[in-house]
């Protein structure tokens, strides 16, 4: 580490010290909470998808589904002559639990790479981004792919991040599965074409759409999540016949705009191969406990290199069941 780039790393350390009220950022200690929001937010804001749901900090480890939502119609009349009137539960009909698990995110960054930044009057802001960024990153993969909460995570044996935490996915599977359809003419999976459970994607979506609550079929905000490689086979045709500058201008327009079985599609980060997912962006939500992140910055001479140390405390939240349809196992017809 040269010179400048130490001035730089310690003036870094300090300011992490100085905003957390402790002595010094080199020894394990608890983010205050006014710091720990204005991270989270710097999570949030670094990834479009995550803008899109909720992160919310919640005080209990483990509890309820949080957010208010009426979990079916709510109008109607009684006849106060023969009985009183019932109101309709502020909540979900079937809401989701949550356990928040300590969740590490751990990162280094080599003395060559610090060399490179320190020249810029916006070191600071270079190295907390490179932090954010990749926590943002993890967040969704979990969220789509997580399985199991592993009391030792395997990296090589789960790319995906699956055995770090229990994503919203994973929650359909085993809180309603009969939101989810994975299994056709042919057991395990479910096919596409001429031959197949369903002739078009289009048509799949709209079937999936029906495993919703009735009152939430015909919502404005529902959106379609789905695997990249199911679209491209969907829009190729269009891709393909781009063959001058107009045409690929509307080729792009069709993507842009698309929908399938009358819904705007998303191409979700991370999502599951092979899978449709049906719902409404804010029923999804990360929930981190507050007041139970830790961190430590320190240098590792050793390794050339200085690390971050954080954990936080995290789990992934459906806020209404009733408000999604998962579609899995998805192939074309042979």
């Amino acid at each position: 580490m040269r010179n400048e780039t130490r001035l730089a790393f310690n003036g870094f350390s300090k300011q992490v010290a100085l905003l957390n009220a402790v002595a010094s950022a080199a020894e394990k200690f608890t983010v205050t909470p006014t710091v720990q929001q204005t991270l989270e937010t710097a999570i949030q804001e670094s990834s479009d998808f995550l803008k899109q749901i909720n992160v919310i900090g919640v005080d209990e480890q483990e509890g309820e589904a949080i957010l208010l939502g009426v979990g079916s119609t709510i109008a109607g009349r009684t006849d106060t002559s023969v009985k009183a009137r019932d109101p309709r539960s502020v909540g979900a009909l079937k809401s989701d639990t949550y356990s928040c698990k300590k969740t590490d995110f751990d990162t280094y960054v080599k003395y060559q790479l610090l060399d490179a930044w320190a020249k810029f009057k916006d070191f600071q802001a270079r190295l907390s981004g490179a932090i954010v960024g990749q926590q943002a990153l993890d967040r969704i993969m979990i969220g789509f792919n997580g399985k199991t909460v592993a009391a030792d995570t395997d990296r090589a044996a789960h790319p995906l991040l699956e055995d770090v935490n229990i994503g919203w996915l994973e929650k359909y599977r085993t809180k309603a599965p009969e939101r989810v359809l994975s299994s056709g003419k042919v057991a395990g999976k479910i096919t596409i074409g001429p031959t197949g459970d369903y002739k078009t994607l289009d048509g799949l979506v709209y079937d999936a759409i029906q495993l919703l609550d009735p009152w939430h079929r015909k919502r404005p905000d529902l959106v379609v999540l789905v695997d990249r490689n199911l679209l491209h086979s969907k829009f190729l045709a269009n891709i393909e016949g781009a063959a001058d500058n107009e045409n690929e201008l509307a080729a792009a327009r069709i993507l842009a705009n698309g929908t399938l079985g009358g819904l705007p599609y998303v191409d979700a980060p991370f999502f599951i191969d092979g899978g449709v997912f049906v719902t409404t962006l804010k029923n999804l939500s990360i929930y981190f406990q507050i007041g139970a992140r830790r961190r430590m910055t320190r240098e590792e001479p050793e390794r050339d290199r200085i690390a971050d140390y954080q954990s936080s405390n995290e789990a992934y939240v459906v806020e209404d069941f009733g408000l999604g349809a998962l579609v899995e196992h998805i192939e074309e017809a042979k």
